[in-house]
């Protein structure tokens, strides 16, 4: 595993890599992605085998601008392109009906494929030195915690990426929403980085995914994910403070009334405050940061209040869910 930076030189050998068939691990505004070139099955293939990934489990592909998407996907009749317009570069990823040409193995043998343009201009750099689209699904096991810095693709999956990309801490911190527009009304298949709220200011009869037992249309699908080393629980908000844990117990707190009940309470080794201010954003941008310095230390127990279902609050929610799934 080679640490690069963001020089051009360095953007154009991250680029070459890609293109021709090796892993890169990318830096994205919302989580880091582990890149290969979406177009070489062989490529596809190491990037399922480096993260344990189950090849029912379909990637996202990358674009360096919008209007390469038309290269990749049909944008049907619709919000499609409204939505497209309005949110890329960003945190939305578009399920579409794919192109001939895109590998069966990039969409898991689905006739619909995921595509987005990163709002990140060392990504977009990267992408666009490949000259290919980019799959990069988050650089990590399967089901383990998404990396927000390099260091954390590098503990986790050190030799099985030949690159990353050191361009520092990702800003939003959880994966980018993922909206099946092959459908109508268009369906959030995955919560994340762009909101329900403003979703909807653009398309207002979209609908959210509440169908289980159906096949993964989209990654971050599965019941169980991004779980730290520790058993997380999560508990209903306001209800943290009355948690008897076990010994060693560490306390994910939102907002300061919540941390000082709960440090008031005093049943807690130690208190992680997402956002004392309690602000969605914030503990979103710092949820996957702070679960990685838990497993750093050693936590053995970790305990979460839910946020409000309000702005990113539902994305953290899904990830704090599924994290205590194990």
């Amino acid at each position: 595993m080679i640490l690069l930076g963001t020089s051009d030189a360095d953007i154009a050998r991250a680029g070459r890599a890609i293109r021709e068939g090796l892993l890169v691990a990318i830096p994205t505004e919302t989580v880091y992605g582990l890149g290969a070139n979406a177009l070489d099955p062989r490529a596809l293939a190491r990037v399922f085998e480096a993260k344990d990934r189950p090849r029912f489990d379909p990637l996202i592909l990358h674009v360096a601008e919008p209007s390469q998407a038309d290269g990749i996907a049909f944008f049907p009749d619709g919000p499609a392109r409204s939505l497209a317009g309005a949110f890329w570069p960003g945190p939305l990823t578009l399920v579409l009906p794919k192109r001939g040409h895109i590998p069966d193995l990039a969409t898991s043998g689905l006739a619909t494929v995921a595509v987005r343009c990163p709002a990140h201009d060392v990504a977009r750099a990267v992408i666009r030195a490949a000259g290919v689209p980019v799959a990069a699904p988050s650089a990590n096991p399967f089901g383990r915690l998404s990396p927000t810095r390099a260091e954390h693709v590098a503990g986790q999956l050190g030799n099985r990426v030949d690159f990353i990309v050191d361009g520092g801490q990702c800003s939003i911190g959880v994966e980018s929403t993922v909206l099946d527009c092959s459908e109508s009304p268009p369906l959030v298949l995955r919560p994340g980085g762009l909101s329900l709220e403003r979703l909807r200011s653009v398309a207002p009869d979209i609908e959210v995914f509440d169908r289980t037992g159906e096949s993964p249309r989209a990654p971050g699908q599965f019941p169980s994910h991004y779980a730290p080393l520790a058993p997380l629980h999560l508990v209903d908000r306001g209800s943290l403070a009355d948690v008897v844990p076990a010994e060693g117990a560490v306390a994910l707190t939102f907002g300061a009334a919540c941390h000082e009940a709960v440090r008031a309470a005093g049943r807690f080794r130690e208190l992680r405050c997402l956002s004392e201010a309690g602000d969605p954003l914030e503990a979103a941008a710092r949820l996957f940061d702070v679960l990685h310095g838990l497993d750093a230390a050693g936590a053995t127990e970790i305990w979460a209040e839910r946020l409000p279902d309000a702005g990113l609050g539902l994305a953290v929610n899904d990830r704090l869910r599924k994290a205590s799934k194990r």
